[in-house]
């Protein structure tokens, strides 16, 4: 497991060259978070169990709130469950070293600068992730919008952020039954609580929580415009 680092005098030249090899180092622990991220759920069982083709039906999202408008209720929870364990494994896999592939070389100098040390790369991989699930390339880099994975990646980082997200997503949906808009709010608290909380991350909880949140927003921007002009669809279940 990743262990919290050391400051180091911000002179030492050492104390910026050894994060840049952790960084190269960590890149398999990336891209194992980005092709975890990328496999769509919503399609294989909206194929496998429903013969269909979630895309083409309600919004054409492939995410878990399309799946129960259109396909019911287990499909639903299905979805939703399998895109959060997504975001948790990718964590998991930099957090514990899965791969065995060290995230630093240790022995090159005894100090790393404040804020830049192995720990750092584990919200990244959660980022990785979400864009692996957003821009699919078993899609044709098309996929969903990236919220169930967020909230599995962000609860594998700090579950009080994922607690922020699912009482504001609450907060939201429960009165106005507008998932988007639980989404993309739910999202910004469970970001902000992540980035004052994950100080163990250091500037990467800021850095996945401003990311995640801007991307996350910007695939909901047909959604801003259809809650403008108030065509928003509500979430409801048509059928079981």
């Amino acid at each position: 497991m990743i262990e919290p680092h050391v400051d180091a005098p911000l002179l030492d030249p050492a104390a910026w060259l050894v994060p840049l090899v952790w960084i190269v180092g960590g890149w398999p622990y990336e891209l194992l978070a980005f092709l975890i991220g990328s496999l769509p759920f919503g399609v294989f069982i909206a194929r496998a169990f429903y013969g269909t083709d979630i895309r083409a039906s309600g919004s054409g999202n492939i995410g878990a709130a399309n799946a129960l408008r259109t396909l019911g209720a287990k499909a639903g929870i299905a979805v939703l469950a399998l895109d959060a364990l997504k975001g948790a494994l990718a964590v998991w896999a930099a957090r514990y070293g899965w791969l065995h592939v060290p995230l630093y070389v240790a022995t090159l100098a005894r100090w790393s600068p404040p804020d830049l040390h192995p720990a750092a790369l584990v919200p990244l991989a959660g980022l990785a992730a979400i864009l692996g699930h957003c821009y699919s390339p078993w899609l044709r880099w098309r996929g969903g919008k990236g919220v169930a994975t967020f909230l599995g990646a962000t609860w594998a980082l700090s579950w009080p952020a994922a607690l922020a997200f699912g009482i504001v997503w609450l907060a939201c949906v429960i009165p106005t039954r507008y998932s988007s808009l639980g989404s993309m709010f739910g999202t910004a608290a469970g970001a902000l609580v992540l980035a004052l909380t994950g100080r163990g991350y250091g500037d990467a909880a800021w850095i996945y929580g401003a990311a995640t949140t801007i991307l996350i927003v910007w695939k909901h921007r047909e959604n801003i415009a259809r809650l403008d002009a108030g065509t928003e669809s509500r979430l409801t279940l048509r059928r079981s």
